[in-house]
Order: structure tokens, then C-alpha cells, then sequence
């Protein structure tokens, strides 16, 4: 039996973002009951798109504002039945610490892999994690780093004479890391490969026997 798909219409779901070119809270898709929703509870103003219509907060609102009426809006678009997706940046009831327990559950949840690894494949998943070239979390805390060591390098005033400069060593620090990250993956290539079976000898050939003796 040949399965069909479901029969929706994508534009009765709303998002509700931030264009980051205008930086204006703007909300896509979504019925005119929705309008009518954002319009009353978000305070959101119709605004023509050359895709269509669409609606947008007014301009010049501070962050909080705009935080406050996307929030609103998208909850009483929820209590109407209709489904939603809002920046997480916009959504006033999530946890502000909401993304560092984030991180610290994925590192716990790391180290418990690690503890728990039974292959060394499965040791080589974690240490991709760690140190993976774009997404890993060291080379990804090396950036954070970095760009910490240029923002204080503008702020920092003159260091005491013969004291060392605690800002500059942020800079071999971040070189370290990397060098650390390096030898992560190295150690993760490592651990990927199969192992291999240690090579069996076979037992030295049998010694004939003397000519005497097959004659007994």
C-alpha cells in the first residue's frame, strides 16, 4: 500500500526570529487568526515582503521590549493551537543559565562516556568531541580564549617593569591549546584504527627421523 504524505500547510506555522540585518523581531507564516494573535497580544505591525506578508515589531524597541511582546505573543500563539518556533535569544521563560548547564551536561556526559568506553572506538568518539577541528569543544574554548586575550590587550593598561605581562601570555596559551588539541586528534586517529591481532608463529618443522630408527 502505496503511504501518502500528511496534508498541512507549511505557512500556518510561525517563527518568530531577528533578522540580523535590521535586527527588527520579525514573525513568518501563520493564519490570519494568527495575525490577529500577534497583532493584539505582541503589538507586531502587517508588513508587506516581496514573499509575501509578514509581520515585524515596530523599530527603535530596546531588546527587553522586544524579548517581552515576541514572548507573549508566542505563548498566546501556543494557547491557540498553533504551532510555534521562537528564537531561543527572544524567549523570556527560558533559563538564563540555561545554555551553561547545557555545556556542563555535555562535558559530564563526556567524561561519563569515556569511563564507561568498552572499545577504543568508542574512546576515539569522545576524543572527536573534544578536539575536532571546527566543533570541538577545545578549539571552540581556544576562540573564546582569543578573542578574550584582544579585547583585554585594548583595555589593559602598562605593566610594572620586569613583571611579566599576564594579557600577553594569553596569546601562548591559545598556541598551547592548539598544540593540545593537535595531539588530541592524534591520539584519536590512534585509537580509531582496529586492532590487530598479534602474529602467531607457526611451530618449527618436525625433525625426520634418523634412517635407523624407521627401520625399527
Amino acid at each position: 500500500m502505496k503511504q501518502t504524505e500528511p496534508d498541512f500547510w507549511v505557512l500556518e506555522y510561525v517563527t518568530i526570529t531577528k533578522d540580523p540585518r535590521t535586527d527588527l523581531v520579525v514573525a513568518i507564516g501563520g493564519t490570519e487568526k494568527a495575525a490577529d494573535i500577534l497583532q493584539r497580544t505582541g503589538g507586531f505591525l502587517p508588513a508587506p515582503g516581496p514573499r509575501g506578508d509578514y509581520h515585524r515589531l515596530p523599530h527603535g524597541l530596546p531588546v527587553e521590549q522586544q524579548r517581552r511582546k515576541a514572548t507573549a505573543a508566542s505563548h498566546a500563539l501556543l494557547a491557540a493551537g498553533h504551532s510555534v518556533h521562537i528564537d531561543p535569544t527572544l524567549n523570556m521563560l527560558v533559563a538564563p543559565d540555561g545554555e551553561r548547564e547545557a555545556a556542563l551536561r555535555c562535558l559530564a556526559g563526556l567524561a561519563e562516556r569515556a569511563a564507561a568506553a568498552t572499545t577504543s572506538s568508542e574512546v576515539a568518539e569522545v576524543l572527536t568531541e573534544i578536539a575536532a577541528p571546527v566543533h570541538g569543544l577545545l578549539p571552540l574554548a581556544r576562540e573564546v580564549v582569543v578573542r578574550a586575550w584582544i579585547a583585554a590587550s585594548d583595555f589593559q593598561g602598562a605593566v610594572p617593569a620586569g613583571e611579566p605581562d599576564p594579557i600577553a601570555r594569553l596569546g601562548s596559551t591559545a598556541t598551547s591549546m592548539s598544540e593540545a588539541a593537535r595531539a588530541i586528534l592524534h591520539a584519536r586517529n590512534h585509537a580509531a584504527r582496529p586492532a590487530q591481532r598479534p602474529a602467531t608463529t607457526s611451530p618449527p618443522p618436525s625433525q625426520a627421523q634418523p634412517a635407523e630408527s624407521r627401520r625399527r
